[in-house]
Formats: structure tokens, sequence, C-alpha cells
């Protein structure tokens, strides 16, 4: 499982996840844009136990629309898909 850098230049509605389904990438756990399979590999099945799209925003930067500052803010991995994450980890062998 890798990660990776999104940059959205819009703020439309599913952007990510749309676009990442449409080059063949779904998010893992996204029903709607084709995330889910039927048949998941033995080390990656811990993804199964999610209730939604293992998709998170780290870190978030804005000009505020008032006075044009940039503003950042970062967020760690939420404790539900730290450990889908840590678990795969586990199971390759990679802990």
């Amino acid at each position: 499982m890798t990660c990776c850098g999104i940059a959205i230049a819009t703020g439309r509605t599913h952007q990510i996840r749309v676009h990442l389904s449409a080059i063949g990438h779904p998010i893992v756990g996204d029903a709607t844009y084709g995330g889910l399979r039927s048949r998941v590999p033995a080390d990656l099945r811990p993804v199964l136990r999610l209730n939604r799209p293992f998709l998170h925003a780290a870190r978030l930067s804005f000009a505020h629309p008032d006075d044009g500052r940039r503003l950042s803010f970062e967020a760690p991995l939420p404790a539900d898909l730290q450990e889908v994450l840590d678990e795969i980890r586990m199971l390759q062998g990679r802990a």
C-alpha cells in the first residue's frame, strides 16, 4: 500500500475520488467509485473492516478569504485507518 499527495484545484465534491477512479486507481473502501473488491489478497484483508474510504487529509492549506493569509492545518491519521495500515504492514512483514 502506498500513500500519495493529491493537490485539488477546486472544491468540487468527490473530485479526488472521481479522478483516481477514472485512471484506474480508486480509493480503498470507496463503494461509490469502485474501491471495493470481492476478492482481496490475504495480506490486504484488514481493509475489509473499513466502513468508509481510506481517505484522509493529512494537510490542508488555503488562502484566508478576507486577508489572503496562508492558513495550514495538519491532522494525524485517524485511529481506524492507522489500525488497518499497521495490520497490513504486520501481515506483509514490514512492521
